[in-house]
């Protein structure tokens, strides 16, 4: 059953049936968390790495309690993105992304599974074409 609005603090749901709808307010709905929420999507985020004594990063991952306050906002909006994503999915769609820490990773899982690869569409309207 088709719902008049949704509140505002509420993340769409996604079902399975309803990508296309989903993905328009759902990509609204980051946005109006705020932007740095929604480039976090868009652009991905990496865990701040050491530095060794050269100023060059390392292999290390660095420890939360020493990220800078840029790098802690970086963090928090792709903790708010993967956050919305996790509440805006029913039980099936969050078994694909649950795995995630970052939250541009888990739309594109998403956008894979539901509008699939370019040669998946290419065949698709190849097969369109054909049955014409």
């Amino acid at each position: 059953m088709d719902k008049e609005g949704e509140a505002v603090y509420i993340p769409p749901l996604l079902d399975g049936s309803n990508y296309d709808y989903w993905k328009s307010c759902m990509s609204a709905f980051l946005k109006s968390i705020d932007i740095k929420t929604w480039k976090t999507v868009l652009k991905g985020w990496e865990h701040p790495m050491a530095l060794d004594k050269d100023g060059n990063k390392t292999a290390v991952l660095k420890p939360e309690e020493e990220w800078s306050t840029s790098e802690d906002e970086l963090a928090l909006g792709n903790s708010k993105a993967l956050n919305a994503l996790f509440n805006g999915v029913d039980k099936n769609m969050f078994r694909m992304i649950k795995q995630g820490t970052i939250a541009k990773d888990a739309w594109e899982i998403l956008k894979t599974a539901h509008e699939g690869t370019f040669n998946v569409k290419s065949l698709g309207l190849q097969l369109l074409t054909t049955k014409f």
